[in-house]
């Protein structure tokens, strides 16, 4: 019973009652943007310049790379791509590393 006479109220009260079932009470829309944050010091840039990767060498060797290989750098080591997995360079052969 509070709640209903809470909610006549507010509806009496609102100079434009419309305007709530519009979307337009709320103010202006608002809209999400893709890049980069907005100040070096906003949330989202700290935690991605702060994140490091684990790099972690597996048992598995092989002494060539498979097809369409692209070099990528990890926490400024050079790696190999390929599709999921990743390889290092040992000097004669290469690792397979897991990126975590």
């Amino acid at each position: 019973m509070i709640g209903l006479a809470v909610l006549a109220f507010a509806i009496a009260a609102e100079p434009d009652p419309m305007s709530w079932i519009t979307g337009s009470a709320l103010g202006e829309p608002v809209e999400a943007r893709v890049g980069r944050p907005a100040t070096p010091v906003s949330a989202a840039g700290v935690a991605r310049r702060t994140t490091r990767r684990v790099v972690r060498r597996s048992a598995v060797y092989v002494s060539t790379l498979p097809a369409g290989c692209a070099t990528v750098t990890i926490n400024g080591a050079g790696y190999y791509q390929c599709g999921a997995t990743y390889y290092e360079y040992t000097g004669t052969q290469y690792v397979v590393v897991i990126i975590e």
